[in-house]
């Protein structure tokens, strides 16, 4: 992918990110992250019905990298069932980590494919997922 294509998506993912702001419905699991190397904050909630992700919004203080990560995200996994979430965020994370992974199902999300160039923006790009992680651990506790 083109950098300069990369970049657009990233810029406008952080400048106009969907879903942003919180609302009040407890059908939602809401789950907290933090980066603590930096000010990055996600609160992040998530409607899961018959095993599919309906919905998910945030709300936090963020860089750009990580509330366009959070924005990609979202647009990502809504619609997809718990499975074809996890195994997106597995493959980003492979990406992240230099592994080999599935670039097809990565979507928006491939914009990051070269972030690991930039230790120190990795967390960033990964905070989201992370919190995604969190809502997944906490419907696995639940059932």
């Amino acid at each position: 992918m083109d950098k300069s294509f990369k970049r657009d998506i990233i810029l406008e993912n952080y400048q106009n990110p969907v879903n942003k702001g919180l609302i009040d419905d407890d059908t939602y699991i809401l789950v907290n992250t933090n980066n603590e190397s930096c000010i990055d904050e996600i609160n992040l909630m998530v409607k899961v019905k018959d095993n599919k992700i309906v919905d998910a919004r945030f709300d936090g203080e963020a860089c750009a990298i990580c509330t366009s990560s959070t924005s990609i995200m979202i647009k990502t996994i809504i619609g997809k069932t718990l499975e074809e979430a996890i195994e997106i965020y597995n493959n980003f994370n492979k990406m992240l980590n230099e592994e080999n992974y599935n670039e097809k199902i990565l979507e928006e999300a491939i914009a990051y494919d070269d972030i690991y160039k930039q230790p120190n923006r990795k967390k960033c790009a990964l905070l989201p997922w992370w919190g995604f992680e969190k809502v997944v651990n906490k419907i696995k506790e639940e059932s």
